[in-house]
């Protein structure tokens, strides 16, 4: 079950603002996260923007009554996070690294 009020707010366009790094993450890296860093969800469950790299055609699954994010790129790749849904901020917490992004 995807659960609606977290989809509701999840379905919109974000823009990274903070890049807190759990591995090693080179600054180049870094700054081409947070300089390029968008992502927008849209009602039928796809996704588009920049994340660690391009995403031109994802999908995403929200679960666990919005707690739960998992971001697939078009080739499939599943990135699982932890998520925290708020009216203008978006927080994205996965093994790698915590995002934070806001509403734009």
């Amino acid at each position: 079950m995807v659960s609606c009020s977290g989809r509701n707010k999840l379905v919109n366009s974000w823009k990274i603002t903070a890049v807190e790094a759990k591995i090693p993450l080179s600054d180049s890296a870094k700054t081409a996260i947070l300089t390029n860093g968008m992502l927008t969800f849209t009602k039928d469950g796809h996704v588009t923007g920049f994340l660690q790299r391009e995403i031109t055609d994802g999908t995403y699954a929200l679960t666990k009554g919005g707690k739960s994010l998992v971001i697939k790129d078009e080739t499939g790749t599943p990135y699982p996070c932890e998520s925290t849904i708020t009216d203008d901020k978006l927080i994205l917490d996965s093994k790698e690294m915590k995002i934070t992004l806001d509403k734009i």
